[in-house]
């Protein structure tokens, strides 16, 4: 029998990026997957502001946007030949506090393969064709019977966490309560090679028709169209090349586009879903293995990253001594965002049965945050600016010697950040999985412009202590280092504030 400390069932890219993070903990970990290649599709192909402040911190954020691109002004088309064009999103200018302002158009496939190289280059990859069987668990762990290409195998994990997707072998095996419901629509999506087309519109089609809506978005990066259309509740449909351009002939009469070649097709009925539970004693639930839903809006993806995102770091430090209320957090965190995208899933896929596609800021994530958490302390209360739980903001800052910097570039790594403003003489000792940064007038690091102050709501003599996954754990004022003292020591880390001098 083998052993590691994380056993990760599933390498989509909440597997992934679960991987990832802990691999940059140095977690010892195996991540499998049941199909014997990276899945080839393109389900998932938004990346919203909030993932790719995440793809920042992990690394691949410029490799994504690379990969991918904005996404195009949507076509609409009337009955005679003429169109509007419009946005998909509102285009919003990015700011101090939110560098990251649209969605990102890319391949779920190609999102996947950048995230399977930042994880080679920490010295891991994905065991493809290896398919859970079983597994069992007691207080100390979980025993899990693999089924690879060699024969069948046992491992022994600390900790197994399901990012198995919808049809979760996890979720059903633990036999978790999946409740929600099927939202009446059942629809075709695939990648096409397409000609008639071009390449610079998200072609919509008889839109608000749901009998005859059909959907053609180009992909960046491939030589794919996207193809999204409602069809029948019943019934088969041929999903070669051949039965997809019989498809668009019927529904677009008269049209000259055709169909080449089909990389990967899926017909499959909407649904909005989630589990009643994210853990049972040592093994989680993360991605789509704990939530479904309609694909409108974009947030799937996202979500089951930022689970992850979230589980990461506590696994890390559960398995490093931490109290275990850090890992009892995960579910109280992450499960009410998962039911707030489904209610905005669904919302904005009965705004797409009409024909209407704009998204707002609502789907880019960056409101998310965790108020009410245990890991959220604040001293004195605060009211009307920004909270412990929050997403931690961005702020342009400069170096003593001269040189800019961002805030976002201070909190990226697998640390805890501790951010003192206009400190005075206070100061907290440096400790491994720390690191403090002094910002101020006569400081290493100057708030020139004031924007981190004002982001944040500070007074001199504040601290801000930001959690590994970029939100707020605590601030405190100057009059309240100690509870701060603390609150890091009931966190799992330890930091002895000096006294000022007189």
């Amino acid at each position: 029998m083998t052993e590691t400390d994380v056993l990760i069932s599933g390498a989509g890219a909440a597997g992934l990026t679960l991987a990832i993070e802990l691999a940059r903990r140095g977690v010892r970990f195996r991540l499998i997957d049941k199909l014997p290649t990276p899945f080839p599709g393109s389900r998932g192909k938004g990346i919203q502001p909030r993932s790719q402040e995440i793809f920042e911190d992990l690394g691949i954020l410029n490799r994504v946007v690379a990969a991918g691109g904005l996404y195009p002004p949507q076509r609409e088309y009337h009955d005679d030949g003429s169109y509007e064009e419009s946005l998909v999103v509102e285009d919003v200018a990015p700011s101090p506090a939110e560098p990251y302002h649209l969605a990102l158009l890319v391949p779920q496939f190609l999102t996947e393969r950048v995230m399977r190289e930042r994880l080679a280059e920490l010295g891991h990859a994905p065991e493809f064709g290896v398919e859970m069987t079983g597994f069992e668990q007691d207080e100390h762990g979980v025993v899990a019977t693999l089924q690879t290409a060699h024969g069948p195998e046992r491992v022994r994990a600390r900790y197994l966490v399901g990012c198995d997707g919808g049809r979760s072998f996890v979720r059903s095996t633990l036999q978790l309560d999946f409740p929600g419901k099927t939202l009446g629509v059942r629809a075709v999506v695939a990648d096409i090679v397409l000609h008639g087309l071009s390449r610079d519109a998200w072609h919509r089609f008889n839109e608000g028709d749901m009998d005859k809506q059909v959907s053609l978005c180009p992909l960046p990066g491939t030589p794919f169209f996207q193809l999204q259309a409602p069809i029948p509740l019943e019934g088969d449909i041929d999903l070669s090349a051949a039965g997809l351009q019989a498809f668009l002939d019927t529904r677009l009469a008269g049209n000259e586009l055709r169909v080449e070649s089909v990389s990967w097709a899926s017909a499959y009925h909407m649904n909005a879903r989630l589990a009643d539970r994210y853990r049972v004693g040592r093994i989680f639930l993360a991605g789509d293995a704990a939530h479904i839903h309609p694909p409108t809006g974009g947030q799937g993806l996202n979500t089951g990253v930022q689970d992850a995102y979230n589980l990461g770091w506590k696994l890390a430090a559960d398995l490093a001594g931490a109290p275990a209320s850090m890992l009892d957090s995960y579910e109280e965190e992450r499960r009410p965002v998962a039911a707030a995208m489904l209610g905005l899933s669904t919302k904005l896929l009965d705004a797409a049965k009409q024909g209407e596609m704009r998204r707002g800021r609502e789907v880019h994530q960056l409101d998310i945050g965790y108020p009410d958490s245990p890991l959220s302390f604040e001293m004195p209360a605060r009211s009307g600016v920004l909270l412990a739980g929050d997403r931690a903001p961005d702020a342009p800052l400069a170096g003593a010697a001269g040189q800019d910097c961002r805030l976002f570039d201070l909190l990226k790594g697998p640390q805890w950040t501790l951010l003192g403003y206009e400190p005075g003489d206070a100061r907290f000792a440096a400790r491994a999985g720390l690191h403090i940064h002094r910002i101020g007038t006569h400081e290493a690091i100057v708030d020139v412009e004031r924007h981190f102050e004002h982001a944040y709501g500070l007074s001199k003599g504040d601290w801000v202590l930001v959690r590994p996954d970029g939100y707020v754990a605590a601030i405190v004022d100057a009059a309240n280092l100690a509870a701060l003292e603390g609150f890091l020591c009931s966190m799992g880390a330890s930091a002895r504030v000096q006294a000022p001098t007189e």
